[in-house]
């Protein structure tokens, strides 16, 4: 965390009197306002797990696995804001939401500086709240971040543990956790020892395909996104962006119009073709004229190729009621309906996106620093452009066509996997992978349980938490800063 992250006290302007400082203790209202908040906040996901829990009893038709996950969500849920707030913000900045909002300061006694992440969780004996005021008049100042190479490989290396462990918990409870109830004893059975019952071929036959496919589909995208953001230096650039998703929606609307195409794997070659021919498009069309394609021209053909192309998507669903009826299941984006021949077609174009990527990602850390700085120190821009959109329409275009298009994943992912590993693309994209899968998951399991005995598609979930979540992230500048 940053200094601008929050409010934090500087040194007082020389223009004030501060002799004459009113240095009383906060008032008894300010400090219940501030310690309210900060008991608030974590106390909200607990909330929500009660009542989620209590929705998922026998008789609405939850099972103990769901209530067991969606628990222990919550749980670690509040344990995580509590850290933020009450660790990470007072520790280090001197301020929490509470008492941000109560304009109070924590500070330690002695020497008048912050006092810590491991003083705020345990309580420090010298800590003491003052208000704003009185903290700018005695000089107090945040922590800084630790921005040595020791400090980030240390984060590097707990991030890749806590994300680790997070993965084999996520794609666990997504084998576990679905429209239909099972115990834990029907779980491992139909994984350990299975014989063909009804519950063996829900999670052999449907939940890990399902979770399969989520996984790559979500690493897909969390790749793709940290690329289109490296390449077009836009840290909100996402496939939209280039007019990849755009392409493959025209492509399937016309496989429906003109072909009776009704199932995914019908839909599969045209969304991976739209998308395709979409790239060539912004591609050529930013490099015409100077002869190389820019972010500023790769940003501006993409727009209008995605435009020209939303424009031709409407006309044909407008024009044939049947056309809209099947392409509208389509648009949502959705893991649910897909075999696992969807996983086995779309892999090798995924897997050689991922080996582009991982190629082209030293070069992203010398294109930041712009065109001529990087040509200056031998990158070759148009040869490693060419080879970031080449990966970009391996990734996305395997992703849509096997589920449709996903917001939010592409968009989020990069910016959380910057704060984590630096600015550094030679980790951002592995990570962004990762979190990508992570996040897909999650969403997933979301939707199989919260309308119950129905589903509601992963791309609706992204789009409802992924909102409020992006602005919350885009408010953080040292988040957006590319």
């Amino acid at each position: 965390m940053s200094e601008s992250t929050v409010p934090s006290p500087t040194a007082p302007p020389a223009d004030r009197d501060y002799a004459s400082l009113d240095r009383r203790p906060p008032a008894v209202a300010s400090r219940v306002v501030a310690h309210t908040v900060d008991v608030a906040l974590p106390a909200l996901p607990l909330l929500i797990g009660v009542v989620v829990v209590l929705s998922l009893a026998d008789a609405n038709g939850g099972g103990e696995i769901d209530r067991a996950v969606f628990g222990a969500l919550a749980l670690a849920s509040a344990l995580g804001v509590a850290f933020w707030n009450r660790g990470l913000r007072d520790g280090r900045a001197g301020q929490s939401v509470g008492k941000t909002m109560a304009g109070l300061v924590l500070r330690d006694r002695d020497h008048h500086g912050a006092i810590g992440i491991r003083a705020a969780v345990t309580g420090g004996r010298t800590a003491e709240v003052v208000r704003v005021d009185v903290a700018a008049a005695d000089g107090f100042a945040p922590i800084p971040a630790d921005t040595s190479s020791a400090a980030t490989r240390r984060r590097r290396t707990g991030g890749l543990i806590v994300l680790a462990v997070a993965l084999v918990l996520v794609i666990a409870m997504s084998i576990a956790v679905g429209a239909r109830p099972l115990t834990f004893a029907e779980i491992a059975h139909a994984l350990l020892s299975s014989t063909g019952t009804d519950t063996d071929v829900i999670v052999r036959s449907l939940r890990l395909p399902r979770t399969a496919l989520g996984f790559l589909v979500g690493v897909a995208l969390g790749v793709a996104g940290a690329l289109i953001q490296g390449h077009t230096r836009n840290p909100l650039a996402d496939a939209g962006l280039l007019g990849l998703n755009a392409g493959a929606a025209f492509f399937v609307v016309m496989a429906i119009y003109l072909f009776g195409i009704a199932s995914p794997g019908g839909y599969l070659w045209f969304a991976f073709a739209g998308a395709a021919v979409a790239s060539v498009v912004v591609f050529g069309s930013a490099s015409i004229g100077g002869g190389r394609a820019n972010p500023l021209s790769l940003a501006l053909a993409g727009a209008a190729v995605a435009f020209f192309l939303q424009a031709l998507t409407n006309a044909v669903v407008l024009l044939d009621q049947a056309t809209l009826d099947s392409y509208r299941f389509w648009i949502v984006g959705s893991v649910s309906g897909r075999g696992i021949d969807i996983f086995w077609t779309v892999l090798p174009f995924v897997l050689a996106g991922l080996v582009v990527a991982a190629a082209g990602s030293p070069a992203l850390n010398t294109i930041g620093l712009g065109d001529d700085v990087a040509r200056s120190l031998g990158t070759n821009i148009a040869l490693t452009r060419t080879a970031g959109i080449v990966a970009i329409t391996l990734l996305t275009g395997a992703a849509t066509a096997a589920c449709g298009p996903i917001a939010f994943v592409g968009l989020v992912v990069p910016h959380i996997a910057r704060s984590i590993v630096g600015p550094d693309y030679r980790w951002i994209v592995p990570f962004s992978g990762a979190l990508g899968g992570l996040l897909l998951l999650i969403a997933d399991v979301i939707g199989r349980v919260v309308v119950r005995p129905g589903e509601l598609q992963v791309g609706i979930v992204l789009a409802l938490v992924g909102g409020p979540f992006f602005i919350a992230l885009v408010r953080r500048r040292k988040l957006v800063a590319l």
